[in-house]
């Protein structure tokens, strides 16, 4: 996520852009995170719009607070973001595809080829 503003909101932004970080091993478990204050000052954005961001994560269970200390990454908040994403991809954008390929009047099998084929390349 290079920019926020996509059309979600930036909280929203802010905390997929940890959840990013915590996927792609920026983050790993235990590991405290960037402060608001150093969060704010990289992507420009409102402090309490960060803070916002956060606690949609505690919330999850994905980040904890140390107090005095900052925010950390919980033992278990990968697999809580792969389980949490993967039931939005499985929600959103395949139920999409399959309605889409009826309209289109597509047969399972090409779908499925189709599928083969992005999934190779």
């Amino acid at each position: 996520m290079a920019g926020f503003g996509d059309g979600q909101p930036i909280f929203q932004q802010v905390a997929d852009k940890i959840e990013d970080d915590i996927l792609n091993g920026t983050y790993n478990e235990e590991d405290q995170i960037i402060s608001v204050a150093q969060f704010s000052r990289a992507f420009q954005i409102n402090p309490a719009t960060i803070v916002k961001g956060i606690a949609l994560l505690v919330n999850e269970g994905i980040l904890y607070k140390k107090r005095g200390l900052g925010m950390y990454v919980a033992a278990n908040a990968k697999q809580i973001i792969m389980e949490k994403r993967k039931e939005r991809f499985i929600n959103e954008l395949v139920q999409k595809l399959l309605a889409e390929a009826k309209k289109l009047d597509l047969s399972m099998d090409e779908v499925i080829e189709r599928i083969k084929q992005g999934y190779r390349s």
